[in-house]
């Protein structure tokens, strides 16, 4: 009497260490980073956690951890989606200086109105708290802007504006946008009930144009 043979299931095929597995939540980079970036529009980075961003994208945690390494690394990728996707890098293109100023100084605001919380992400999450790589990241992004003020002055040539300290150009049009985005809830407390907040903040983005512009004026 022969013994009959038992069926062998394959052996299953090993996968490197954190590497998803298809069709198990299968989800891409893409689509984390879009959760993510929805996430900081709405709230402060510290509440941003993997977990937050997993659920946000219908995913596995470990997925994050396996396209990004950490949750530094993956705001950094997203802070960078963020100010790409925004196209308000600071350019001339061949506009007059005082024009390609007032625009940037208009997109500025804009996207931080956007993104509120984009420069507590900077400054909290990447900075203060960031690895050497998120750190020289947010230097970069921040000296770009300082050579576009910079830039700007000296194709002026001191024609129609005071050469001053593209440094503290930076900070005042940085600074007043940013301020203007986060104290948006206690700007209301301000204004009448039924003000609309984009058109005030139309209005605030023409008022600090004059205001630089008109400042920056050669005597």
């Amino acid at each position: 009497m022969t013994t009959a043979k038992r069926a062998t299931k394959p052996t299953p095929e090993k996968r490197g260490q954190g590497r998803p597995v298809v069709g198990e939540n299968d989800v891409g980079k893409e689509r984390l980073l879009a959760a993510a970036e929805k996430l900081l529009r709405e709230l402060p980075p510290a509440r941003v956690t993997i977990a937050r961003i997993a659920q946000e994208a219908s995913a596995d945690p470990a997925l994050v951890r396996y396209y990004f390494g950490n949750r530094t690394a993956m705001l950094l990728a997203v802070a960078d989606r963020m100010t790409r996707n925004a196209s308000h890098t600071a350019k001339l293109t061949g506009a007059a200086p005082d024009a390609a100023l007032a625009d940037h100084i208009r997109l500025t605001l804009k996207f931080t109105r956007s993104a509120p919380f984009m420069h507590r992400l900077m400054i909290e999450e990447l900075a203060d708290a960031g690895t050497d790589e998120s750190r020289a990241r947010v230097r970069a992004m921040n000296l770009d802007l300082v050579s576009f003020y910079r830039q700007v002055l000296k194709a002026d040539a001191g024609k129609t504006m005071q050469n001053v300290n593209p440094l503290f150009l930076h900070l005042l049009v940085l600074g007043t946008s940013d301020f203007f985005a986060t104290a948006e809830p206690m700007i209301r407390e301000l204004v009448p009930s039924n003000t609309n907040m984009d058109k005030l903040a139309a209005g605030f983005q023409e008022f600090l144009v004059k205001i630089v512009i008109d400042g920056l004026r050669a005597t």
